[in-house]
């Protein structure tokens, strides 16, 4: 761990942190926007000493890495190997892991490159690629647009690519790796992923090619194929084409969402290259955090159909819940927006995104279908259902304005909507409050922050003495790294835990703490033990009481014996 130390050592948070938001210095610490969501008074915290962050107004933090990773969309060994080049740091031969890691992220990236390679030039190549060529005017696709997203073609053959690559020396077992190839169904040998369809190279946002999409030529099942989860490509992470239109959308302040990538092309083409596409329907939180680093607002154009408006729908709720401003563009219902721009073109198309419905209007329009407003249960329902997406909204300010429109469009007042509001984020709370003990907290506070105590307490740890606790995710992972002898990162953490737990974890180590003693350490240890002793003999209690009633005399002895067992152990603390 001696160069994670050594970059942690040398990269400091605060001029990170300074990349992606403004920071002001408050006292020791620095603040500003939240740049994982939308703000107008600055709750992103920097402590320059901890070396940590946090947002108190959603709840993220970590330390150096974890920012990286978050908000460049990077795995940890990308993440360290970006700030060692950043600080031209060696990688000293690297882990095993990470150096495993990467070795064969580059090959696979190359084997990309490579794939990309052949599929352009089996488009130029022989009567596939003639009719491969011929579709793609059939859809209007010019050749401009064709060489700017790097369309190739795929040949309509078991092993083409297959022995392309094994003319060439590379392994099988990498292809698949790459996502290329499928098992042969008797186990013997390899056959292409892609075949006989147009195909679109999906890139990262430093414009290397990750994965393919491929879509048919005719009317084979399924329509659009994808690259398989690789250790290069994360479906949920990636937004399609944002390496070619990032700078536009920074300059438009907004991006249009649409599903796929014959929808990209025909908006690209057209001029609108302020457009990504989520590839599928099924948007995700890391998406909309991804949208969110480029522009704040999000116009989302799927399908005009009933499958294309509920997903818009769906992807509505994730905005809410990032705070990322959002509005809907509505197309005629047999159209998508490829097939909307071929009939109206441009302009016509501008007429409806200057006619794009907003989010709130959106949502209770599509909640509202198919219900009589003038019975008021069925009014009760629908404004109970839109309540449960405003509550998802982080920003007070904001809620509280879709709040004052939701009563306008609902013809209902507002003071009951705040009031129903108020009731359900209270019943929220309820439902999912982590109830973590003073003691719980502190103990956390100084294993993490004060590792040289680790070695004293931990050892001390009897096998159940963390069992039932909120926070006992974190201290197994602190036990499994004590027996191996290492420290334990913030960003390991990170990984293994919800988002509640990582809320607690990040504003508890960002709290001053005064360096304790061993003493100290263990009567927070005890409290923890006597804690769980007591959580024992009461549920020990109902048991008892259940033998009673049962007359199962046995089964009572034995209780009994257990409680007075737990009851000599409180007695010895």
């Amino acid at each position: 761990m001696e160069i994670i130390d050594q970059i942690r050592g040398v990269a400091a948070l605060v001029d990170i942190a300074s990349q992606y938001t403004a920071l002001k210095k408050r006292g020791a610490k620095f603040v500003g926007l939240c740049p994982f969501h939308v703000e107008k008074t600055p709750s992103f915290t920097v402590d320059p000493d901890k070396q940590l962050y946090h947002c108190f107004g959603c709840g993220v933090g970590g330390d150096v890495f974890t920012l990286v990773m978050e908000k460049e969309n990077l795995t940890f060994p990308e993440a360290l190997k970006h700030l060692a080049q950043k600080y031209n740091i060696p990688l000293p031969q690297q882990s095993q892991l990470t150096s495993q890691t990467i070795k064969l992220e580059e090959k696979l990236v190359k084997i990309n490159e490579e794939t990309l390679a052949f599929f352009q030039k089996s488009l130029g190549e022989g009567a596939e690629g003639r009719k491969a060529q011929e579709y793609i005017a059939q859809r209007n696709i010019s050749p401009e647009t064709v060489k700017a997203l790097k369309i190739g073609y795929a040949p309509n053959s078991w092993d083409s690519l297959v022995n392309h690559f094994q003319s060439r020396g590379v392994s099988a077992d990498l292809l698949l790796k790459a996502g290329l190839v499928l098992p042969g169904q008797k186990k013997e040998g390899f056959y292409d992923r892609f075949r006989g369809r147009l195909m679109f190279p999906i890139f990262g946002l430093t414009g290397k090619v990750i994965a393919f999409g491929g879509r048919t030529l005719v009317g084979a099942e399924p329509k659009y194929l994808n690259s398989p989860e690789t250790p290069l490509y994360s479906k949920g992470k990636i937004l399609y084409g944002l390496n070619l239109t990032k700078d536009a959308i920074r300059d438009k302040n907004e991006l249009i969402l649409v599903e796929g990538y014959t929808d990209f092309a025909a908006l690209f083409q057209a001029g609108f290259t302020h457009v990504v596409a989520s590839l599928g329907t099924s948007l995700t939180s890391l998406q909309v955090s991804l949208a969110q680093r480029f522009a704040p607002r999000i116009i989302i154009n799927y399908d005009g159909d009933a499958a294309g408006l509920n997903a818009a729908l769906r992807a509505l709720s994730i905005c809410f819940e990032k705070g990322a401003p959002a509005s809907v563009v509505v197309l005629p219902e047999k159209l998508d927006p490829d097939s909307f721009m071929a009939k109206y073109g441009p302009d016509g198309y501008r007429g409806r995104l200057a006619k794009a419905v907003p989010a709130l209007k959106f949502l209770i329009t599509m909640r509202g279908h198919g219900r009589n407003l003038a019975v008021p249960e069925e009014k009760a329902g629908l404004v109970n259902e839109v309540l449960a997406e405003l509550a998802k909204i982080p920003d007070t300010v904001v809620l509280n304005e879709y709040l004052t429109q939701a009563a306008q469009l609902l013809k209902t007042s507002e003071d009951d909507l705040r009031h129903r509001l108020k009731l359900k984020l209270s019943g929220i709370v309820k439902e999912v409050e982590t109830i973590i003990l003073p003691a719980e907290k502190m103990l956390l506070q100084i294993l993490i922050k004060y590792p040289r105590l680790t070695s004293d307490i931990l050892a001390e740890v009897r096998e159940t003495q963390f069992a039932g606790l909120s926070t006992e995710p974190i201290f197994h992972l602190l036990q499994i790294a004590f027996q191996e002898g290492r420290e334990l990162r913030l960003d390991e953490i990170a990984q293994h835990l919800d988002p509640k737990l990582k809320i607690f974890l990040t504003q508890a180590l960002m709290q001053e703490i005064p360096e304790p003693t061993v003493t100290e350490a263990r009567d927070c240890l005890d409290a923890l033990w006597k804690s769980s002793l007591l959580n024992q003999l009461r549920a020990l209690q109902g048991e008892i009481v259940q033998a009673e009633k049962t007359g199962d005399q046995k089964r009572l002895q034995i209780l009994l014996f257990q409680k007075q067992d737990l009851t000599q152990q409180m007695l010895a603390l």
